[in-house]
């Protein structure tokens, strides 16, 4: 049996829509009043569209709304108007949620809120067990599943006994395991410290590049957005900024405006600029600052 994930089957009617893993269309989206957050418009008329295989980052201060985005893909939340489509699905219509929950799964922040076994191999085996996989598919999808977040050694071991990155490459395994063809991560590193957001941000890389998973991350930490095909950058419930995390992040005044940091060589390249040093604003990462201040005279 293939270890690639099966493409979606649909009728597209054209090759650039067989393309499009998630589309929003004019998402508008307002909590009841009798809810947590008491009538809250928290989508305004958002516009995203996430290809097949692409690593996309979605980022905004806290209430900005890409959380709830995120809840919308996984159809978790409903379009209060406008709608949302995961592979083709409207996730407003019923019979649709079930195909789209399997087509994209969700990380959430804190990894213990989605282990549910006493042993990291049983836990990764909840979901296909769930979904009525065969137990001998079941058993090649744990094995593959562990190895491709390099945690196949710790398959016997309990959750309880492993760091915080570690559980949460566990629970991208159990994800993965049922064979999503989109995995959707909310702030997969929030709770970790820096060896763990690592672990992690590699693994969901490897996903997406080696095995063609469509990767959504939401995150606060600039530099996990840097490796992004695309970058969404959402405030009061609109995006104001996208594309490119090149093209994204030289708009340095626009992010520290809405409470957002840009990468630290963004920074420092926007500064040297403020101080006459005439060097390249894109600048993302150390070693592209290394060549750029060596070419100065």
């Amino acid at each position: 049996m293939e270890d690639k994930i099966n493409p979606i089957k649909s009728n597209p009617q054209t090759l650039e829509n067989d393309r499009i893993e998630i589309k929003s269309e004019n998402l508008f989206f307002k909590y009841d009043a009798n809810e947590e957050h008491e009538g809250k418009v928290a989508i305004d008329g958002v516009d995203i569209t996430i290809n097949k295989g692409e690593f996309v980052v979605i980022l905004g201060h806290n209430g900005s709304g890409k959380s709830t985005f995120a809840k919308h893909i996984n159809a978790l939340l409903i379009p209060t108007s406008g709608k949302i489509t995961v592979g083709g699905l409207d996730s407003s219509i019923e019979d649709n949620l079930w195909e789209i929950r399997k087509k994209a799964g969700m990380v959430f922040q804190n990894p213990d809120n989605q282990i549910v076994a006493t042993i990291v191999e049983e836990d990764v085996a909840f979901g296909p067990e769930n979904l009525g996989v065969e137990p001998a598919e079941i058993r090649r999808r744990v094995d593959d599943a562990l190895k491709k977040v390099n945690m196949y050694d710790y398959k016997k071991h309990g959750p309880h006994l492993l760091s915080g990155g570690q559980k949460q490459r566990v629970a991208i395994a159990g994800i993965y395991a049922m064979r999503p063809e989109c995995i959707v991560l909310d702030e997969p590193t929030a709770m970790l410290d820096p060896l763990g957001r690592k672990e992690v941000i590699n693994t969901i890389k490897e996903l997406n590049k080696e095995y063609g998973i469509t990767i959504v991350l939401i995150t606060h930490y600039m530099e996990e957005a840097i490796d992004a095909d695309k970058i969404y950058v959402m405030d009061s419930g609109k995006v104001i900024i996208s594309g490119e995390p090149r093209k994204v992040f030289k708009e340095v005044e626009t992010m520290k405006k809405i409470g957002l940091d840009v990468p630290q060589m963004t920074e420092l390249a926007y500064e040297l600029n403020r101080k006459g040093v005439n060097i390249a604003k894109d600048i993302l990462t150390i070693d592209e600052m290394v060549n750029e201040l060596c070419q100065l005279k």
